[in-house]
């Protein structure tokens, strides 16, 4: 009977006894998981590397790089409901994203039009390209101008992307600059990327975004 409870007791000793893990092991792991996430992050890199360091003689770029980029994750805009809109969500795609109130005058309506335009002469990429309108406050447009604009998402700006949305106009085109008149592009990461000029060429653009979309394997 002793020996029995010996034997219990050693069971239960060694049961107890936690492993300690591998330094090597835990080493490889993480290197694993490192070059996982650089895998995942290199076509938008390439794409980046490909569009705006690697220059071929005579090329120039119409879109004005945001510099430094701007991260919007964890950032929200409040979608038409009043509720939180993630701009995490957006992720995986190329975006055109357009600013303006819900009345939408002229201005508003051409860059609504001209981001409709490009992305439907991008042809079989088009659906790698989508478009969000932020307006600058609630409210419904006219149904008219959003029977013109099939999948055509919206949102409503807060103050907090408002803030950083005007950042980065003021950085891109000086501190005279105003979101509402600069249609913005927003990669597959997640990163307000490259803005364009008032009253922008479409022509111009669709060579931006077809190169960019040649260039990256994401979104």
């Amino acid at each position: 009977m002793m020996k029995s409870n010996e034997k219990l007791e050693g069971m239960s000793a060694t049961s107890s006894i936690t492993e300690v893990p591998d330094p090597k092991a835990l080493r490889r792991s993480r290197i694993k998981l490192i070059a996982l996430f650089l895998v995942c992050l290199s076509p938008v890199l390439a794409s980046y590397f490909t569009y705006y360091v690697i220059q071929p003689e005579g090329r120039t770029n119409y879109g004005s790089l945001v510099q430094p980029q701007l991260a919007l994750e964890g950032t929200s805009a409040l979608s038409l409901d009043g509720k939180p809109f993630a701009m995490d969500s957006l992720r995986g795609k190329w975006w055109f994203v357009a600013v303006d109130a819900p009345a939408c005058e002229k201005a508003c309506q051409d860059k609504l039009y001209w981001m409709r335009q490009v992305r439907t002469t991008t042809g079989r990429e088009r659906d790698r390209v989508e478009r969000l309108w932020i307006q600058t406050t609630a409210g419904e447009p006219a149904s008219s101008l959003l029977a013109e604009h099939e999948g055509l998402q919206r949102a409503v700006l807060d103050a907090g992307l408002r803030t950083k949305l005007e950042q980065a106009a003021r950085q891109t085109f000086g501190e005279q600059a105003r979101i509402e008149d600069h249609v913005m592009i927003l990669d597959p990461l997640g990163n307000l990327m490259m803005m364009y000029p008032k009253d922008a060429n479409p022509s111009k653009v669709k060579k931006d975004i077809i190169k960019l979309l040649k260039a990256s394997r994401v979104g």
